[in-house]
């Protein structure tokens, strides 16, 4: 049996979250290594990348989180084995990179006036068109490994916190299915006891 470690910051978020998730829905043991500020500065230059998450198979690294969730996908039966649904499955890993691009800049806003400013105007245009997605496959609904629950009032993406109801509110949304989707997931359920 192969030995996973994970290494990332000591937060439950983004990147690294849903690599953890992907590993515990996938049923494997795995170290949990969490670096603090102080130890990723002596660590970032012999990183992949100097990025983390780093996923470590038996001594091997893997950086960059879509290819670790790949990998942990395509291994156990996360990530569809079918060409055209594991393509719509990378298309929406791809949309939320997007998403990330589009949103992250907003939270490092320091005017909470103009922060809120800027997160009405997503919400009235590009969240709008990007929670839209309807055409995404239902095996993408069925195997969400990129989207994070926050908690019930917030939807974590990378850094975006994004609230559903900033959404086009009462709609049927890719986005919010997604959510819920990961929320209700027995193992993620079990994630979150756990801690």
């Amino acid at each position: 049996m192969a030995l996973y470690k994970l290494t990332y910051f000591d937060a439950a978020a983004s990147r690294g979250e849903e690599c953890r998730l992907a590993l515990h829905v996938a049923g494997l043991s795995f170290e949990d290594e969490r670096l603090n500020r102080d130890q990723w500065t002596v660590r970032k230059a012999s990183t992949p990348f100097g990025a983390l998450p780093v996923l470590t198979v038996d001594g091997r690294p893997l950086a960059q989180s879509n290819a670790i969730l790949r990998f942990i996908g395509s291994q156990h039966g996360l990530h569809p084995a079918e060409p055209f649904e594991a393509a719509l499955h990378e298309s929406l890993m791809c949309a939320v990179e997007d998403l990330r691009t589009r949103m992250g800049p907003i939270i490092r806003i320091k005017d909470e006036v103009e922060k809120k400013r800027a997160r009405q105007e997503a919400a009235a245009g590009y969240l709008q068109e990007w929670g839209a997605a309807e055409h995404v496959g239902r095996d993408v609904i069925d195997r969400p490994l990129q989207i994070c629950p926050d908690s019930d009032e917030q939807l974590q993406i990378g850094h975006a916190q994004l609230r559903p109801r900033q959404v086009r509110p009462g709609a049927d949304l890719t986005l919010l299915r997604l959510v819920e989707a990961v929320k209700q997931h027995p193992r993620v359920v079990d994630w979150y006891a756990r801690k």
